[in-house]
C-alpha cells in the first residue's frame, strides 16, 4: 500500500497552493486563513528546483534547436562517430533526471498535506461528484491533472440549436490536444507539400510558395502573433499568474474549469458568480476574451469584476492551463465550448450575455456573436479591424505578397467581416494613445485601426447615411486628439442628438429592423453628417490612454440600444 501511494506521489502533479483546507476541522479553517502557498520538505524542495531547471534548459534548446544544429553541423558533430557519445551521455542525463524524480516522490511522500491533496485528487477522477469537485477546488496544481468538468461531446449539435451560423470548417481531430510536438512532425511534410488552399490572392499581389508559408505561421509566426503561448514566457510569468488565480477564488469565490473543446483542447477558465448578491449586474454574465499575451488571471476581467458582474474568463489555446495552439479555429472552437458551458452548465441564456474583448481577443468575440446572434451585445477595448494591415506594418515591405498570402491562409482575423453579420448592440472603445494597433505611431491616432472597424460597421448597418461627404465628417471627428477638441467637431456640425433618436426610432417603427438599414436615403447632406456624426458618438467611446493600460470600471459601459 505504500509503495503504491509513492507510486502516486511520483507522477502526481505539481501542488502550487493551497486555497482553503477542506477539513474545516483544522486549525487553519478556524483562523479564517484564505490559502497559503505550498510548503514541500526539504528533499522535494530541492529535487523539483533541478527538474524545474532541466525543463527551462529544455525549453531554450528547443527553441534554438535550428541555430544549434547549423552550428553543429559546421562543426562536424553530426557524425556516427560523434553522435554516438553524445547518446550515451543524453541516456545518463536521463537516468539521473529518473532519479531526482523518485527522491521527490518519496519528498511528496513524507508531506502530510502532499497526501491528502493526492488522495483527494485520485478520489475526484474515481468518483466526480459535486462534493469531491469542492475538496478538489481547495488546491491549485498542474491544470493538466485537472479532470475535465464539461465537454462539447455533451451537447447534441449545440451551434443549430441556438441558431448559430459558423463560417469556420470543422478541424481535423488531430489538431486538438494533438497539437502535440508528434503530431507536428507526423503532419509537417504533408503541409509543407500540400497545404490546405488559400483563398483567391489579391489581383497585383505575386504568387508565393506554400511551403514557407507554412513553415513561418508554424515557427516564429504564431509565436509574434501570440507570445503569451511561448512556454519560457509563461514560466516567467506563472508567480505573478498563480497570486492572480488565488486572488479570483480566495477573495472572489472563483471557480476553476476544465472544458474539452470540439477539437479535443482542454480550456482553463474561471467562473464568478454574482447572481447571489442580488443586484441586476449580477444576473448578467460577462465572457472575457483576452488579448495575445493575456491570461484571465491578470486580464481584463477583472473590469467587469469591479462592477458587480458575474464573469467568465478563459484562456487562448495554449496559454495558462489550456492545451493546444491558438490558431483561428482552435480559437473558435474553445469560445463555442465556453459559451456551451455558460448555456448549459452555468444556467444563463444567450440574451443575459455580454462578450467582452480587449485587443486580439476581438476575434473570438466578433466570431462570438457573428455565430451566436441572440448574445445581448458586445463591447471591443482596443480592437482592429483586419490583422493583415498591422502585420505587413512591422514586416519588411519585400515581404508583403509573403505575409499577405500567409495572414489570409493562416491568420486570418477578420474581425470586421465577422461584426457586420451580427444585427445587435456594439460598443468600440479606442484608446487614444494606442501603440499596438496604429500602423503611424501612436500619435496619429487617424492611423488607430479601431476607426476602420467602426466605419466599416456603420457603412454596412447605415450604407444611405455613410456617404461620401458623412464619412468625411466622421473622420474629422475621429481625428480629435482629446474630449474638447471632440466635443468642438461634433457641435461645429449642429448636430441635434433628439432629431437623431426621433429619425431612427421612426425608421424603426415604420420597417423591418435588420441591418442593413435604408435610412437616410431621402435626407439632405447636412441631416447624413449629422446622423453619422451621432451614430459613430454612440458605437465608439475614447479612452485616453496607452493599449496595455487596464480599463477602468467607469469606462466599461453597456452598448447603446435605440
Amino acid at each position: 500500500m505504500a509503495g503504491w501511494i509513492w507510486f502516486r506521489c511520483l507522477f502526481g502533479p505539481n501542488l502550487h497552493r493551497i486555497h482553503r483546507p477542506p477539513d474545516q476541522s483544522r486549525p487553519e479553517a478556524r483562523t479564517g486563513r484564505r490559502g497559503w502557498p505550498y510548503q514541500p520538505k526539504s528533499l522535494e524542495k530541492h529535487t523539483d528546483s533541478i527538474l524545474g531547471w532541466a525543463s527551462a534548459l529544455w525549453s531554450i534548446s528547443y527553441y534554438s534547436s535550428p541555430l544549434l544544429l547549423c552550428y553543429l553541423y559546421r562543426k562536424g558533430y553530426i557524425c556516427n562517430t560523434k553522435l554516438i557519445p553524445v547518446s550515451q551521455y543524453v541516456g545518463t542525463v536521463l537516468v539521473c533526471l529518473l532519479g531526482i524524480a523518485c527522491l521527490r516522490g518519496l519528498g511528496r511522500w513524507r508531506n502530510p498535506e502532499y497526501l491528502q491533496f493526492i488522495s483527494i485528487l485520485e478520489e475526484t477522477r474515481k468518483n466526480h461528484t459535486q462534493n469531491n469537485k469542492k475538496k478538489l477546488a481547495c488546491y491549485d496544481f498542474d491544470f493538466s491533472h485537472w479532470p475535465a468538468d464539461f465537454s462539447w461531446s455533451e451537447v447534441s449539435s449545440p451551434k443549430s440549436s441556438q441558431g448559430a451560423v459558423s463560417l469556420l470548417k470543422p478541424e481535423p481531430r488531430h489538431r486538438g490536444s494533438a497539437d502535440s510536438v508528434l503530431s507536428s512532425v507526423r503532419t509537417l511534410p504533408c503541409h509543407v507539400i500540400t497545404p490546405p488552399p488559400p483563398p483567391p490572392p489579391p489581383a497585383h499581389a505575386t504568387s508565393t510558395s506554400p511551403a514557407p508559408r507554412y513553415l513561418i505561421t508554424h515557427s516564429f509566426g504564431r509565436r509574434m502573433l501570440y507570445p503569451g503561448s511561448v512556454g519560457l514566457l509563461q514560466k516567467a510569468m506563472r508567480p505573478v499568474l498563480q497570486q492572480g488565480q488565488a486572488r479570483l477564488v480566495e477573495e472572489f469565490e472563483g471557480q476553476r474549469n476544465k472544458l474539452v473543446a470540439c477539437d479535443g483542447n482542454e480550456i482553463d477558465t474561471m467562473f464568478v458568480d454574482h447572481r447571489r448578491d442580488g443586484g441586476e449586474r449580477g444576473k448578467t454574465l460577462v465572457i472575457c476574451c483576452e488579448g495575445n499575451a493575456g491570461f484571465y488571471e491578470v486580464g481584463c476581467m477583472n473590469t467587469p469584476l469591479e462592477g458587480g458582474y458575474s464573469v467568465l474568463g478563459w484562456n487562448h489555446p495554449g496559454f495558462g492551463g489550456s492545451t493546444g495552439v491558438p490558431f483561428p479555429q482552435n480559437e473558435a472552437n474553445a469560445m463555442d465550448v465556453v459559451i456551451q458551458f455558460a448555456v448549459h452548465k452555468l444556467g444563463f441564456k444567450l440574451k443575459d450575455i455580454i462578450v467582452y474583448a480587449w485587443s486580439i481577443g476581438g476575434f473570438t468575440a466578433s466570431w462570438a456573436v457573428m455565430s451566436y446572434p441572440e448574445i445581448r451585445a458586445v463591447v471591443l477595448d482596443a480592437s482592429f479591424d483586419d490583422l493583415l494591415p498591422l502585420a505587413l506594418k512591422v514586416m519588411p515591405d519585400s515581404w508583403r505578397p509573403l505575409v499577405t498570402h500567409t495572414v489570409r491562409q493562416y491568420m486570418n482575423l477578420n474581425n470586421a467581416d465577422q461584426l457586420c453579420k451580427y444585427q445587435g448592440p456594439v460598443l468600440l472603445i479606442r484608446r487614444t494613445k494606442d501603440e499596438i494597433i496604429t500602423t503611424s505611431g501612436p500619435e496619429d491616432v487617424l492611423s488607430n485601426r479601431g476607426n476602420n472597424l467602426l466605419l466599416k460597421l456603420l457603412q454596412f448597418r447605415y450604407p444611405k447615411v455613410l456617404t461620401e461627404e458623412s464619412v468625411r465628417a466622421v473622420g474629422e471627428w475621429l481625428g480629435a486628439t482629446s474630449q474638447l477638441e471632440e466635443a468642438s467637431v461634433y457641435s461645429s456640425y449642429e448636430v441635434d442628438d433628439d432629431w437623431c433618436t426621433s429619425v431612427l426610432q421612426s425608421y424603426q417603427t415604420d420597417r423591418e429592423t435588420t441591418f442593413p438599414w435604408s435610412v437616410g436615403e431621402d435626407m439632405t447632406a447636412d441631416g447624413r453628417r449629422q446622423l453619422a456624426l451621432f451614430l459613430a458618438r454612440k458605437y465608439m467611446r475614447n479612452f485616453d490612454s496607452t493599449h496595455c493600460t487596464p480599463l477602468p470600471i467607469t469606462e466599461f459601459q453597456q452598448p447603446w440600444r435605440l
